[in-house]
This record gives C-alpha cells, sequence and structure tokens, in this order.
C-alpha cells in the first residue's frame, strides 16, 4: 500500500502481498482464531459509511449551531482529539469510536461555523458548497483517471503537506512571541496562503480514495470501511475549515 500524508492510513496492517494481515478471503474462517469469516470489502462499503459518518457531522454541527451549544466546542475538540489518536495509533476500524469522532468533529465545526457566520453572514453556505464542490471535483478527476495517484505524486503531496503543517506551526509559534508571518492576517499573503493549503488538502483527498481502493483490492474486511470512512473524514474538515477561512478573508476585503 502506498504511502500518504493522511495520518489514519499509515502502517495499515497487511502481508507481504499487500492483503490484510491474516486475512484471506477465500478463506471460511474470519482473520482471528474463533472469529467469523467477514466479507471482503467494497466500494459499496466505503460510500455508505463515509455517507454515515459525513451525515452525522452535519447532524451535530446543525444542532450546535440551532441551540447556540458554543460551550461544547472545547470539550468536543478534546474528545476528537484523543478519540482519533485512538483510531489512529491502535488502527482499529471500530465503528463506535469513528462515530464518537465525527459527532464530536460536527459540534465543533458547528461552533466556529456559527462564530464565523456571526461575524461574516452567508460564508458558511458558501463554505459548506465549496467543500462539496472540491470533493465531487477530485472525485471525477480520481475515477477519471485525469490524474493518477502515482508514487512521485504521492511523495509531493505528501512533502507539501508537512511542508505547510511546518508553516503554520511556526506562525503559531512566533505569534505568541507577538511577531507574525503574515499568512493568517487575512491579507494578500494570506489569502494566497490558503488557496496553496485547499489545493494540497483537495490533492490529500486523491491519496485518501487511493488508499481505500488499495484496502478494497488487499482484501480488507468490510469492517474496515469504517476506518475509510475516517480517514476521509479527517481531510474533510482540515478542506473544510480552510475553505471557511479563505471565505471570511475575502469578505474582510
Amino acid at each position: 500500500m502506498r504511502a500518504t500524508s493522511n495520518p489514519a492510513f499509515r502502517n495499515l496492517p497487511r502481508n507481504g502481498y499487500g492483503n490484510y494481515a491474516g486475512f484471506n478471503p477465500q478463506a471460511q474462517a474470519g482473520p482471528y482464531p474463533g472469529q467469523a469469516a467477514d466479507r471482503p470489502m467494497t466500494i459499496d462499503d466505503v460510500v455508505t459509511k463515509s455517507a454515515i459518518t459525513i451525515g452525522l457531522a452535519i447532524v451535530t454541527g446543525a444542532l450546535t449551531v440551532l441551540f447556540q451549544a458554543w460551550a461544547l466546542a472545547l470539550p468536543a475538540l478534546v474528545v476528537g482529539l484523543v478519540v482519533s489518536l485512538i483510531i489512529i495509533f491502535r488502527r482499529t476500524p471500530n465503528p463506535a469510536l469513528v462515530l464518537t469522532y465525527a459527532a464530536a468533529e460536527g459540534v465543533l465545526l458547528g461552533a466556529i461555523t456559527g462564530l464565523f457566520e456571526r461575524i461574516y453572514q452567508g460564508v458558511a453556505f458558501q463554505a459548506i458548497i465549496g467543500t462539496m464542490g472540491v470533493f465531487i471535483a477530485m472525485l471525477v478527476i480520481y475515477r477519471t483517471g485525469a490524474v493518477r495517484v502515482t508514487p512521485r505524486l504521492t511523495r509531493w503531496i505528501i512533502g507539501a503537506t508537512i511542508g505547510a503543517a511546518v508553516v503554520m506551526l511556526a506562525d503559531l509559534v512566533i505569534h505568541l512571541f507577538g511577531g507574525s508571518l503574515g499568512i493568517r492576517d487575512g491579507g494578500p499573503t494570506a489569502i494566497l496562503f490558503s488557496l496553496i493549503v485547499i489545493g494540497i488538502a483537495a490533492f490529500n483527498l486523491l491519496l485518501d480514495f487511493e488508499q481505500a481502493t488499495q484496502m478494497i483490492r488487499g482484501g480488507y474486511p468490510a469492517r474496515w470501511a469504517w476506518y475509510a470512512a475516517f480517514g476521509l473524514m479527517t481531510t474533510l474538515v482540515w478542506l473544510y475549515l480552510e475553505i471557511l477561512r479563505l471565505l471570511s478573508y475575502l469578505q474582510r476585503n
């Protein structure tokens, strides 16, 4: 399985043939002693689980905005971070954990969206439409093969993601000391940086699609579709937040 910048897809269990470690799609026994056989994962599994995960986040986000439950933002941030780390490091396709993460992220995004909407009216709807548009565009690009996810492209995306993360971290550290790199102040540099980050996040969606495809080809059990949905969700959260930030810059100018 190819490398990816999404930590959710790193170091997935697999055997020397690229398949899920201990899982044989033709075997009658399950991957673990005493466990019933689990059918191989399909694209329908990934689509269904992703729709459930994203749908739950949208519902909890909408409820947060509706009831103005802004105080839940910090607890949701903590819960989402802890649960995501558990999923990533345990590499578990636990649906309860994935749905808990989705619900927490929905609450957090709802609170952030509500804050932005109060200051920049209409920005929330635009950000949602923008995120959906980018997602659909990248899915079409991937499915049509307009851009092939080659090892070279993968390395470029990973490098760009790490580079953007380093710049944002450096800006945060400098900001603590009263300085700024100008990438978050709403000026021309900030707009350009947000466009670059949105582009990087969009290309990360290609890696997520490819990783899900490789999991299907590798014979991962159907329950691992939850893990694929989790990986996709993390990228969409990042993409949405950056689009929301960019739109606020544009309204400010």
